[in-house]
């Protein structure tokens, strides 16, 4: 999905938000709100599911989706907005670090799907191939960090990576014009490059390097809320696990619930992502939406390490304590 640039450092606008005292109105417990990270697309699907099926409904909740302020989801959250916000790791990590109340309660997708794709003429076939290339970057020091690390890691030489500003509106055409690389999600752009019969090269992140194997996305919880609400926090994932197990079991209806909501979806590509994230959702989990805490410690010190977060959060920001 193409929201790299929002989500990597929101850490900055949610101190900004709470030191300006933006507490949202007080919901009821049954009232809840939830903003994804980016428009409509499969990473939602069981959100939708569980709303168009009744699942929130049968567990007593009026549940709204909201669509994304330009400063993100976590924005709205942090600040009493929201009662759950869709988010991934990477940019919850600033945010636990400034002490925000914010806490993932289950992973999306239960390993990282995302990593760099190339045209497979360009001959990048490996990380070291990299050297020479330019890359579309969103300029921060994660993304920065990230492709040092596996270059350098494969023996390439990271001073030779040309790293430039990703002004692409997707993907494909910024392959076409300067970009010899990009970081994408497969169950979307890649998924699309096999729809237009396009042959890239596609190196995964995940299978690179386990630190990069982290979660993306992942639900988020107001932690004032959950401490006031756990019930209802329960029920909430009780549901939207179904929703979820749903979309794993019945991908092609569940892609045409997702359609319904937004239409405006290409329905050939949502169709096939579903299809393909039907079995990355739980993947090897033991249930959907339970987070290793290894894997979550594994990046949260890398990006310690690296100086990308400004204390070290090894061991804070998730439980799996309120999934079913």
């Amino acid at each position: 999905m193409k929201y790299m640039k929002n989500m990597v450092f929101a850490g900055a606008l949610l101190g900004a938000a709470l030191l300006a005292g933006c507490r949202g109105r007080e919901q009821g417990g049954g009232q809840i709100r939830v903003v994804p990270e980016w428009t409509p697309n499969t990473n939602h699907t069981g959100l939708y599911t569980a709303l168009e099926k009744g699942y929130f409904a049968e567990a007593g909740l009026e549940v709204e989706i909201r669509q994304p302020p330009e400063d993100g989801a976590l924005v709205l959250l942090a600040a009493g907005d929201a009662e759950f916000a869709v988010s991934v790791q990477e940019s919850l990590g600033p945010a636990l670090a400034q002490d925000l109340p914010v806490q993932a309660v289950a992973a999306i997708i239960s390993h990282n799907t995302s990593g760099i794709m190339s045209l497979a003429s360009g001959g990048i076939k490996r990380p070291r191939d990299l050297a020479g290339r330019r890359f579309a970057s969103w300029e921060t020091p994660l993304v920065t960090a990230v492709i040092r690390n596996i270059v350098e890691g494969d023996g390439g030489d990271f001073s030779q990576v040309r790293m430039i500003p990703n002004a692409a509106t997707d993907a494909f055409s910024a392959l076409e014009t300067d970009v010899d690389a990009i970081w994408i999600y497969y169950a979307w752009d890649g998924i699309a490059a096999e729809i237009r019969n396009l042959e890239i090269g596609y190196l995964d992140f995940g299978k690179i390097n386990p630190v990069f194997d982290f979660y993306t996305p992942i639900l988020v919880t107001n932690r004032d809320y959950a401490a006031d609400h756990p019930a209802e926090v329960k029920q909430f994932l009780a549901a939207l696990s179904r929703g979820y197990g749903f979309a794993m079991e019945a991908p092609a209806e569940a892609a045409e619930i997702l359609l319904k909501h937004a239409p405006e979806l290409d329905r050939e590509l949502v169709l096939r992502s579903q299809e393909y994230l039907a079995g990355q959702y739980q993947a090897d989990a033991p249930r959907w939406g339970e987070i290793d805490g290894g894997r979550w410690d594994r990046f949260y010190g890398w990006m310690f390490e690296q100086g990308i977060l400004e204390r070290d959060i090894r061991g804070q920001g998730f439980t799996n304590e309120y999934l079913p």
